[in-house]
């Protein structure tokens, strides 16, 4: 549940910042992976791991050098998420029912919804898995995410571990989810509905949070991803290989972005 208190946080703007005139809504695209920490990027000098285009995201950004979050999830996602300090959120810890935010706290998806802005998320949630608490009930309109704070975990659909998993869908029309199985890697998943919410909503402004759950533990991913860290004898090959599935969903949306025309009017946060 830990996560990296030095975790950096980039802003991309897809053309040279101080050339873009942005209009007045601007699209808005959050992603944050879970226990990956400053050195697991190949721009910031790890010697074996290649995030090619996290490195070019890092390249054309605006950078956060000094900043501080928590260094538990379920904190630094409640402080993402209402720009308070967890300990006034309700949610400061990663369990004992210290992980709900209090009813009372708005969101930055209510912000957005009340403000016109089509609001969706993806992934890890961790801020309570019932009501009043789900992305549903806190401004999100249409979701796919796992329960409890990591997929497998207790209150998590039974049998889920990372692939072809069941996850709840809440669609805009109805805030009562259904359990839906899908297919594929978790973290494909999360970045394929994520582009799925991104093409229902091209002719709106949008707000997008994609949560993964990995890198953290347990360190489940295709063998494929793994296999070049294994052939370099690294101690976790597996985690190695979380992040380059990461840093290539994260290539796709991009691609995906520029296909739809929307790169130019879109704010990515990593």
């Amino acid at each position: 549940m830990i996560m990296k208190n030095t975790r950096l946080i980039i802003t991309g703007f897809f053309l040279s910042f101080v050339s873009t005139v942005w209009a007045k809504t601007p699209n808005v695209i959050i992603i944050m992976t879970d226990d990956q920490g400053y050195g697991d990027l190949s721009c910031h000098g790890n010697p074996i791991l290649k995030t090619p285009n996290l490195d070019l995201l890092h390249s054309e950004s605006v950078r956060f050098t000094d900043f501080h979050v928590s260094p538990f999830c379920t904190p630094t996602r409640a402080a993402l998420m209402t720009g308070n300090h967890p300990g006034v959120t309700g949610a400061y810890r990663t369990s004992a029912g210290r992980t709900m935010l209090h009813p009372s706290e708005k969101t930055i998806a209510n912000h957005f919804a009340e403000n016109g802005y089509k609001t969706g998320m993806t992934g890890k949630w961790h801020l309570g898995d019932n009501a009043p608490h789900r992305p549903q009930d806190r401004g999100f309109q249409d979701a796919v995410w796992h329960r409890c704070g990591g997929v497998g975990q207790a209150s998590d659909h039974w049998g889920n571990d990372y692939f072809d998993d069941t996850y709840e869908r809440v669609r805009p029309e109805s805030r009562e989810g259904t359990f839906e199985k899908f297919d594929g890697y978790c973290t494909d998943v999360w970045f394929r509905e994520g582009m799925r919410f991104i093409t229902e909503n091209k002719n709106n402004p949008f707000f997008l949070y994609i949560a993964t759950n990995a890198p953290h533990g347990p360190y489940r991913v295709d063998p494929k991803w793994a296999m070049p860290y294994k052939r370099k004898d690294v101690n976790n090959a597996n985690f190695f290989g979380m992040i380059a599935n990461i840093d290539h969903n994260l290539g796709l949306l991009r691609d995906h972005l520029k296909y739809l025309n929307l790169d130019k009017n879109t704010i990515l946060i990593f």
